[in-house]
């Protein structure tokens, strides 16, 4: 019955992807315990979720199934000015999203481990109402638009899920090294971008074609420490994953709807200061630039989908992670912790991460995990994301003009967030 459970909320996490935008759009941690310290894991063993953490920590990890939902709220607006009738404010009308987790691991021996992690990488979703602009300023006879001149609502919806099973092989008694295929699949859908089709190598692939989906492979491989009885230290390398294009929207993305994940990595110490307390500090590196749908500029000299094509100008950002762990009792474990990540969106791309405002740096987090007299844990995480926004000149009049006219007028996207989660662990 235990084992029914857990593959009915597989099929449930496949089914609800993910809607994260926290450190880019990748999650600020994965696993209730990390998220409640900030998101630092990569030097910790205390669940299952080394398939997205840190592979080698699975040979630490026990025999456990590790499973959670968190219930995520993103705050999104846009606001654009200097640009008479087109000038307006916006709210995204999606707020809630549930996004479910799971791991497990396996100890086969003294030195060998098995583990399987599932997982919403990431995640953007915005929606915003239509009928903003009135009648005709979009061209002659246009009906009432959208912020972007389109019809209807607009945004976009991508979700992200993972699978990575998981397999961690301690090299010495304190020393591990791990690596979890990562099998991918995402989703993604957009709508209300009309006014882009005079700038699309295929305008029938640009917009409101519903939920296109593809599937990606990668690799992430890890190693874990023990270097004294106090200190751990940990580093993890996860590779580019390649997806299928979405063929859909290959009138949209550049490399004819292309949108690969980008490579990242890690690295992790954790220290126990005292019998009651443990520090954790990571840095996490993502490189957004090497997926071209996502670095690309907005304004280049070719069009949407082309290869070189138009895209959100993301650039690699730095992610530091801190958090405190203490022992209140043999039952009671409590978190904080502190996530600070570049924003990797430039004033010069404002228009189009509209769509895409992924701009908060600064999370606090704060957890607990309290462990039942069967021995099974109960651990809970919350996060805020505290509000921050990026401004730049509007592209529109670039649209407008077939391009003779620079950007003007000026936009501002803002984002804030807060995430609540629970987790249920049993250890076998």
């Amino acid at each position: 019955m235990k084992f029914t459970r857990v593959f009915a909320f597989m099929a449930l996490a496949g089914m609800a992807g993910s809607a994260f935008a926290t450190n880019g759009y990748f999650s600020h941690g994965y696993g209730m315990k990390a998220l409640g310290m900030g998101g630092a894991a990569t030097a910790s063993s205390d669940d299952a979720f080394g398939g997205a953490n840190n592979p080698a920590s699975m040979a630490f990890a026990g025999n456990r199934i590790d499973v959670g939902a968190s219930l995520f709220n993103p705050n999104r607006s846009a606001e654009r000015t200097g640009l008479g009738p087109y000038d307006m404010s916006v709210d995204s009308d999606s707020e809630y999203f549930l996004m479910p987790e799971f791991g497990m691991t396996k100890q086969m021996s003294s030195q060998l481990a098995l583990g399987l992690t599932v997982y919403g990488n990431g995640g953007m979703n915005t929606d915003y109402a239509g009928g903003q602009i009135a009648a005709g300023m979009c061209g002659p006879g246009s009906p009432a638009s959208n912020m972007l001149c389109g019809q209807g609502d607009l945004g976009v919806d991508l979700m992200q899920l993972i699978i990575a099973p998981t397999l961690a092989y301690k090299v010495a008694p304190n020393h591990s090294i791990g690596i979890s295929p990562l099998l991918g699949y995402q989703a993604f859908e957009a709508k209300g971008l009309q006014a882009f089709g005079g700038m699309s190598s295929d305008p029938t692939k640009l917009t409101n074609n519903g939920h296109d989906d593809a599937f990606g492979y990668g690799v992430r491989i890890g190693y874990m420490g023990k270097i004294t009885p106090t200190v751990a230290v940990g580093a993890a390398y996860a590779s580019k994953m390649k997806f299928d294009e979405f063929s859909d929207y290959a009138g949209l993305f550049a490399e004819q709807g292309g949108f690969d994940i980008p490579e990242n990595y890690n690295l992790g110490v954790s220290w126990q200061a005292t019998p009651a307390v443990k520090l954790a500090l990571d840095y996490q590196r993502i490189s957004y630039s090497g997926v071209n749908s996502i670095a690309n500029q907005s304004l280049v000299m070719a069009q949407l989908g082309a290869d070189n094509g138009p895209g959100f100008g993301w650039e690699d950002i730095d992610v530091w992670k801190l958090g405190v762990e203490y022992k209140y009792s043999q039952q009671l474990i409590l978190r904080a912790g502190y996530n600070h990540g570049d924003n990797p969106v430039t004033a010069n791309n404002v228009t189009f991460n509209i769509l895409a405002p992924g701009v908060v740096e600064d999370h606090l987090s704060l957890g607990f995990t309290y462990t039942l007299a069967s021995g099974n844990e109960l651990t809970m995480s919350y996060t805020h994301a505290f509000s921050n926004d990026v401004s730049g000149a509007s592209i529109l009049p670039v649209m407008f003009s077939g391009g003779t006219q620079p950007p003007a007028g000026n936009e501002t996207i803002e984002m804030d967030e807060n995430l609540l989660g629970i987790q249920y662990s049993w250890k076998l």
